[in-house]
């Protein structure tokens, strides 16, 4: 079994699943642990002399790159049926139209083999998933609050429709 020894999380104090009867399958994904799975892949690749790499795609995930190895975990593990996926910010190391591709996989999983999401993200482009319930955590006690009054759905548009005015009052010289 894979463990991460870099550092602990609090995460496990407070989270306790259930499995329902209809929930075959899951998969929690860590951005930051990212790396060291994909490092204990070759070491299990290596002392068992099988080939681990096939649920992957059939390539080392050190050897695509930093997106590429996502979306090859993505395309190649999250199969469905009936699954519950727990991802922490996905998005990062995916381009904008890789997270569009991200969140065409989410909506077909969703749709098609009744899969669940939670996500942990500052992707708009994922935050803007249609029907998704969004949840900040950003006050005194978690609250649902529309995409458009999310932070990140503001502070993108606004740069997007003040690039310049915004770029030269951050960077102006004190």
């Amino acid at each position: 079994m894979y463990t991460k020894h870099i550092e602990e999380t609090t995460l496990g104090a407070y989270l306790r699943l259930s499995w329902r009867p209809k929930i075959t399958n899951g998969f929690f994904l860590r951005a930051e642990s990212f790396y060291h799975f994909a490092s204990y892949l070759d070491t299990l690749n290596q002392e068992s002399g099988e080939d681990v790499y096939a649920p992957y795609g059939g390539t080392p995930l050190h050897k695509q790159s930093h997106g590429e190895s996502f979306l090859s975990l993505f395309h190649n593990r999250f199969n469905g049926k009936s699954a519950l996926y727990l991802l922490d910010e996905p998005e990062s190391p995916l381009s904008p139209a890789r997270q569009l591709g991200l969140l065409k996989m989410i909506h077909d999983l969703s749709t098609k083999s009744h899969s669940q999401f939670i996500i942990a993200t500052h992707s708009p482009i994922l935050l803007g998933y249609p029907g998704a319930t969004i949840l900040n955590f950003d006050g005194e006690k978690i609250e649902e609050i529309r995409y458009e009054m999310t932070e990140h759905y503001q502070l993108t548009k606004y740069f997007l429709e003040n690039r310049t005015s915004m770029l030269d009052h951050l960077l102006k010289e004190d």
